[in-house]
C-alpha cells in the first residue's frame, strides 16, 4: 500500500518490486492527473490537516540573515553583470560568469519585482491616506484603492514567498530515479519482512528522499482474536531511499593531465619500436594512469589512451557514488529504533502525524491510498526542509548560493 502511495506521488513511468530474487514489472503507465502541490497526486477526498511547528516559507524573508545574504547576493549579481562588461576577459572567464549570473539572476529578478510592488504599495497607501478625512474625499475612489492595496499585498506575500524558493539550494541528484526499501522492524506476527521498489519519473528523488527513516504503525489487530490479544500493537519498519542516478558524467580539465610519449615495448622491427609513439597519460588529481602502444600512430594511441582513462575515471566515480550511497543507507536505517521515528501511522485514532515538522493528516486510509493528506504532507516536509537549508545557507555566509548547488 506504501508503495501504491508513493508512485502516486512521481507520475511514474516504471516500476519494478523485488519480492525476493527476482525483479519484475508491476506498472507502466503515466497518471495525467495533477495536484496542487506535488505532480500526479489525485484528489481522493478533503482532508483535515494541521501543521503544528513551522511558518509560512515566505516569513523567512523577516529573517536577519536571510535579509543579510539576500544584499549580498543582490551585490555579487551587480559585480558579475560589471565584470561581464569588459571587453579583455577571456573565453573560459567570461563563461564561468555568464554561469554563474544565469544561477544570480533568477534571485534578482524576483527580487526586483518585489520592490517595484512595494513601491507601488506604499504610493497607494499614500492615497488613500492622504485623502481619507478630506473634504472633497471620494469614497468610492478610497474603496477602488483599498481594492488595489489588498492585491498588491497578496502579490507581495507570493514573490516573498518565491524569492525564498529561489534561494533554495539545487541537488544535483533530485532528478534522479529512486531504490526505495523497505524492511519490517519490530513486528507482531508475520507478512513482508524486506521489499525493494525501483521507481522512475520526474524528480522522483526530489519528492521521496524525505521518506528514508523509521516509521512506526500503530493498529488493533482484525476481529477473531482473544480480548487479551485485542490492544493497540505497535510495529516499526525503516524506509531507505537511495537516488539512482542515470549516468556519472566524466569532465577532464585538460591542465589536470600530464601526457608522456616514449618508445613502444615490444618484439622489435619496423617504426613501432624506433619512434616515440607510445602514450602515458596521467590524471594529476587523481593519479589513475592510462597508456597505449598498440599502434604506430602517436595520435591514436592517444585516443585510446583517453578513451581508458575517462573509463578508469568513471568507474573510480561509481565507487564512490556507491560508498555515498551505502553511507546514506546506513544513515537512514539507524538502529531502527522507536526512538528516531519519523512519522506515525495511528490507525485507532485515524491520524498519520510526521515527527519533524508536527504536521498531521486524518482519515488514515484514503491518506494509504494516495489521497490528498499524503500530497500535502510530503509537500510540507519538502517546505520544512527547503526552508532550514535556506537559514543554513544564510547563517552560513552562502558559499555558492542563489540557488547554488549543494556540496
Amino acid at each position: 500500500m506504501f508503495f501504491h502511495s508513493w508512485a502516486r506521488l512521481c507520475s511514474v513511468r516504471t516500476r519494478v518490486v523485488n519480492g525476493g530474487k527476482r525483479w519484475r514489472t508491476l506498472f507502466t503507465g503515466h497518471t495525467g492527473e495533477t495536484h496542487t502541490n506535488i505532480p500526479g497526486v489525485r484528489h481522493w477526498c478533503t482532508v483535515t490537516t494541521k501543521r503544528l511547528c513551522h511558518s509560512d516559507l515566505g516569513d523567512l524573508y523577516k529573517n536577519e540573515s536571510v535579509e543579510r545574504y539576500l544584499r549580498t547576493v543582490m551585490e555579487e549579481c551587480r559585480h558579475v553583470s560589471e565584470k561581464l562588461e569588459l571587453r579583455h576577459l577571456s573565453t573560459s572567464d567570461r563563461t564561468t560568469l555568464q554561469s554563474r549570473h544565469a544561477e544570480l539572476q533568477t534571485v534578482a529578478y524576483v527580487f526586483q519585482t518585489l520592490e517595484g510592488a512595494l513601491k507601488e504599495q506604499e504610493e497607494v497607501l499614500s492615497l488613500i491616506h492622504s485623502s481619507a478625512g478630506s473634504e472633497d474625499e471620494d469614497k468610492q475612489l478610497t474603496q477602488l484603492l483599498m481594492e488595489e492595496e489588498a492585491k498588491i499585498s497578496s502579490r507581495i506575500l507570493a514573490l516573498r514567498k518565491d524569492l525564498i524558493k529561489a534561494l533554495v539550494p539545487t541537488d544535483p541528484l533530485d532528478s534522479s530515479n529512486v531504490l526505495l526499501e523497505v524492511m519490517a522492524g519490530r513486528t507482531t506476527g508475520g507478512g513482508l519482512h524486506h521489499a525493494a521498489v525501483r521507481i522512475a519519473g520526474e524528480n522522483v528523488y526530489r519528492y521521496l528522499k524525505h521518506e528514508g527513516g523509521t516509521h512506526r504503525v500503530q493498529r488493533i489487530p482484525e476481529v477473531g482474536l482473544s480480548s487479551r490479544m485485542q490492544r493497540i500493537h505497535t510495529g516499526t519498519m525503516t524506509v531507505v531511499v537511495l537516488p539512482q542516478p542515470t549516468e556519472l558524467e566524466v569532465s577532464i580539465s585538460p591542465k589536470d593531465l600530464r601526457v608522456d610519449t616514449f618508445r613502444a615495448q615490444g618484439a622489435g622491427g619496423q617504426s613501432v619500436n624506433t619512434t616515440d609513439s607510445a602514450v602515458r597519460i596521467v590524471h594529476l588529481p587523481t593519479g589513475i594512469t592510462a597508456e597505449c602502444q598498440q599502434s604506430r600512430s602517436q595520435q591514436q594511441n592517444r585516443n585510446t589512451a583517453m578513451r581508458m582513462l575517462r573509463a578508469r575515471l568513471h568507474q573510480s566515480m561509481m565507487g564512490k557514488a556507491n560508498e555515498k550511497r551505502k553511507t546514506a543507507r546506513k544513515q537512514q536505517v539507524g538502529m531502527r529504533s522507536q526512538s528516531d521515528r519519523i512519522r506515525t501511522y495511528n490507525f485507532s485514532q485515524d491520524r498519520v502525524t510526521d515527527h519533524r515538522t508536527g504536521y498531521e493528516a486524518r482519515d488514515i486510509k484514503e491518506f494509504m491510498r494516495g489521497g490528498e493528506g499524503l500530497g500535502l504532507l510530503v509537500s510540507d516536509v519538502l517546505e520544512h526542509s527547503e526552508r532550514e537549508a535556506v537559514l543554513d545557507l544564510a547563517k552560513s555566509g552562502g558559499g555558492g548560493g542563489g540557488g547554488g548547488s549543494l556540496p
